[in-house]
């Protein structure tokens, strides 16, 4: 029987196993190792920090989310698999209200950052709205 995300330990084992998966996928792994490149473990602490705060309300994330995706070359198609990718995840581990809301946000996001996304394109913006 699966539980809820309860603890760091249980964060880390969701971050690693999704983005295990996002660094095979055909559609969406070229793009995160173009840009992540070498340096995958300072991504994955980000991560581990990001979702801690989210999911735990332990406060380790202090940043700006979008910033570092705001110029990606990613489409509807991406963000589809993306939230394939992570709710596949999430609900293969976990069971429970932290991994409903883990998938609540994950929706939440992806589609915030395509809509900022599709913006910046349409204007041409070069900097982030505060």
């Amino acid at each position: 029987m699966k539980r809820d995300i309860e603890n760091l330990d249980d964060v880390k084992n969701l971050v690693d196993t999704f983005y295990g998966r996002v660094r095979q996928d055909e559609l969406i792994g070229y793009i995160f190792d173009d840009v992540i490149q070498d340096r995958w473990p300072e991504h994955l602490e980000k991560m581990y920090s990001f979702w801690q705060t989210i999911l735990l309300g332990e406060h380790t994330y202090s940043g700006r989310p979008f910033v570092p995706h705001m110029k990606l070359p990613v489409e509807k198609e991406h963000f589809d698999r993306w939230l394939e990718l992570f709710f596949g995840t999430v609900d293969e581990l976990f069971d429970g209200k932290k991994a409903e809301l883990a998938k609540w946000q994950g929706n939440r996001m992806a589609e915030m950052f395509q809509l900022k996304i599709d913006y910046f394109r349409k204007n041409n913006q070069q900097t982030p709205l505060l």
